[in-house]
């Protein structure tokens, strides 16, 4: 069933979090499976559960708390999300967003969007960074995009431009922060799937075909909305595991294993991502 919000929805939502926070935000970060350890280091942190907040969807799957977290980073203000809610949970598309449209309503300019993701570049190795160049809307293709239905111009355009959806100067500052921190990082396309299975052989082999360097389940529904609100984005994947298209007997991706390389993204990720702020912050 599809569900539409409206302007005076997302506000709501927004007051709710000012009127329990004093920070007031200017960077969101959305973080992956396995990935909330970076929220750790936030200061003066304030946090409060998405069951709280007016129309927020509320995660279901391990690795994901449900709940946001304000206060500074690098000397920067932020609003982190604790984990996402996904499609395959049951969410029309609207509600999934949600999220980033609230950021949007508390006047957060700059979005950073994390994930855990399978690697289909065979150059890749679980536990590396993959800064996100492009992405492959595969899911949107089918007709799932969180932009179906009435366009609210004042939240963005009809037909939004996606040629940057991850804007350059961003990618360019996590380059040389990278390099400067001796921070392995890939640069490549992502491509969102609808899950919550894994991939077949068959759709490995396809994704690679197509120009994809990894796989996931989420990121691009909230990147495009971003984008139609004119949000810049940086968009970073931390590589699970790397997908063969022959696996052996007994190989098989699972959850486990996205959360056990969780454990070795997120200090490089905390790394990148402080490096990027505190870069802002001049």
């Amino acid at each position: 069933m599809t569900q539409f919000y409206t302007r005076a929805q997302y506000k709501e939502a927004a007051d709710y979090i000012l009127q329990r926070t004093r920070h007031r935000p200017k960077v969101g970060l959305v973080l992956g499976s396995g990935l909330n350890p970076l929220a750790d280091a936030v200061q003066a942190a304030e946090s409060i559960p998405y069951h709280d907040i007016p129309y927020f969807p509320q995660p279901m799957v391990e690795g994901h708390v449900g709940r946001l977290v304000l206060g500074q980073l690098a000397g920067t203000a932020v609003m982190v999300m604790q984990g996402r809610a996904h499609f395959y949970e049951g969410y029309p598309m609207q509600q999934v967003v949600l999220p980033i449209r609230v950021m949007q309503a508390l006047g957060i300019e700059t979005l950073i969007v994390t994930n855990a993701a399978g690697g289909l570049n065979p150059a890749f190795r679980a536990g590396e960074l993959m800064l996100i160049v492009d992405h492959i809307n595969l899911i949107g293709m089918a007709g799932l995009s969180p932009l179906l239905g009435p366009n609210d111009p004042d939240l963005g355009p009809r037909f939004p431009d996606m040629s940057q959806a991850y804007d350059p100067d961003l990618r360019q500052i996590a380059l040389q922060v990278a390099r400067k921190g001796n921070i392995p990082l890939h640069e490549g396309v992502y491509i969102c799937l609808g899950g919550p299975s894994f991939e077949t052989p068959a759709d490995i082999h396809f994704l690679r075909l197509i120009g994809a360097d990894a796989v996931g389940m989420s990121t691009v529904p909230e990147v495009t909305v971003a984008r139609h609100g004119n949000l810049r984005v940086l968009g970073v994947s931390g590589i699970s595991n790397v997908l063969q298209a022959k696996p052996w007997p007994g190989q098989g991706a699972t959850h486990d294993e996205v959360l056990r390389a969780g454990q070795q993204i997120v200090p490089r990720l905390t790394a990148l991502i402080l490096g990027v702020l505190t870069r802002l912050a001049e």
